[in-house]
């Protein structure tokens, strides 16, 4: 659970047969500039998500993303491109596991800012969950990483993961 004030709330999901949609809406107590920096570069990625072995910020850039928290570095790596680009506004990554994954950034006040994200993807009801539990973990981290705490990955474990799959069941 993150150590910040700041709650991380149950995602939503859509499916239509293999097809999902998983959602979320945070309200961050940073500026929209500080939470793009996190969402949007390879500095920030890697204190809450993967480290970015290849970033191309830009339309059709190429974009690899490593998984910290994965023993298997193979299978914990993912490849795609920068499906969208608009800076400080929408980041979205298609990769080939997790499919397309999207950052909308506006500001909710000042010294605020809302994210929506999306991630739409594709495969069976448990890799749904095991995404939903997975991103709600993640937006954890996203949240210590904005208050100054990256994660430490050397010190991961899968204990969290496992309560939060369990509350998507």
């Amino acid at each position: 659970m993150s150590e910040s004030n700041v709650a991380v709330e149950q995602g939503t999901s859509r499916t239509r047969g293999d097809a999902h949609t998983l959602h979320w809406v945070l309200l961050l107590p940073h500026p929209v500039e500080a939470v793009w920096e996190a969402v949007a570069t390879p500095e920030g990625l890697s204190g809450w998500l993967a480290a970015a072995d290849v970033f191309e910020p830009r339309l059709g850039g190429a974009v690899t993303l490593r998984w910290l928290n994965s023993q298997d570095q193979a299978a914990g790596t993912h490849s795609g491109h920068v499906t969208a680009w608009d800076p400080d506004v929408v980041a979205e990554y298609t990769v080939d596991l997790h499919g397309r994954c999207r950052f909308h950034l506006e500001p909710a006040g000042t010294g605020l800012a809302a994210l929506r994200f999306t991630n739409e993807m594709v495969g069976d009801d448990s890799l749904r969950r095991d995404c939903l539990a997975g991103w709600h973990q993640h937006f954890e981290y996203l949240v210590d990483a904005l208050a100054g705490r990256p994660v430490d990955w050397s010190a991961w474990s899968p204990e969290r993961f496992r309560e939060l799959r369990r509350s998507y069941d």
